[in-house]
């Protein structure tokens, strides 16, 4: 497997490159390659050409969730797309209109019409996106310390109503040395994503995981997050996007970490 970041908060030094509070990967299992979410803006389609990778070829598109941070750049992703047989796989309400505080925080197309130009797979059920990588579909709770939050509103059986992000998802990779975890944003926990990836893969071991975690206070679910980072022995992390400078000390304090920015390229 080949990642590259082409969004995140933060860019490399001497890497010139768009970054923005967002997230957008491009990534490779042997002949299918994916992009995982899209980013707030165009940026992502930006820093693709810069690395000369061509979005134009891509096999299928998974979306973590449908905030915009994620899903922003889904209606310039296809208008620079010569072809419409590129399949994209989402949660069943990634799509649905979200708000909150009365701004829209949904995607930048509807579920009507990204039919119209994608093949569109939304599912709560986990599904192969290729050989080795697995769309997870819907999270569910394993532990006590990473409860579901609302985050503003989302249409749902006719009505908008407190958004729990159940649509918030990741996608793994299963390799020789154990499963490699990339999130969005883990409004679903963190380790609620990983403990479902091992049964979804029936693999114990974690190699690794990138991703936001949405962590950003030092506090008790900071602290249980840590310990069990620490009982998988994950060698490899890489927090970015939603975690804060504080989250990351903390977590580094206790296990190494990664830096992450734009341009990062991760090889397994």
């Amino acid at each position: 497997m080949k990642l590259k970041v082409l969004v995140d908060n933060n860019t490399f030094i001497d890497e010139y490159y768009l970054g923005e509070p967002a997230v957008s990967y491009y990534i490779e299992d042997e002949d299918i390659k994916i992009l995982f979410d899209t980013g707030y803006s165009e940026a992502f389609l930006k820093n693709a050409k810069n690395m000369k990778i061509d979005l134009r070829k891509i096999d299928k598109i998974a979306i973590s969730h449908g905030h915009n941070d994620h899903t922003g750049g889904i209606k310039a992703l296809f208008e620079n797309m010569e072809s419409s047989e590129v399949q994209l796989v989402a949660h069943t309400e990634c799509f649905e209109k979200k708000e909150c505080d009365q701004e829209f925080i949904g995607s930048s197309m509807t579920k009507e019409e990204l039919e119209k130009v994608c093949h569109l797979k939304l599912t709560k059920s986990p599904i192969k996106l290729s050989k080795n990588i697995t769309f997870l579909g819907e999270i569910p709770e394993s532990n006590d310390f990473e409860k579901r939050k609302a985050i503003g509103q989302c249409y749902q059986r006719g009505e908008m109503r407190d958004d729990m992000v159940k649509d918030d998802t990741a996608i793994v990779y299963k390799s020789e040395k154990g499963l490699f975890i990339i999130t969005g944003c883990s409004h679903s926990g963190i380790c609620n994503i990983i403990e479902y990836a091992k049964v979804v893969c029936q693999e114990e071991k974690i190699c690794g995981v990138i991703g936001g975690f949405h962590l950003f206070e030092v506090d008790k679910q900071l602290d249980k997050t840590i310990q069990y980072f620490k009982e998988n022995s994950i060698a490899l992390l890489y927090p970015c996007h939603c975690v804060s400078l504080r989250a990351k000390i903390e977590i580094g304090k206790n296990i190494p970490i990664q830096e992450v920015g734009v341009g990062l390229e991760i090889n397994m």
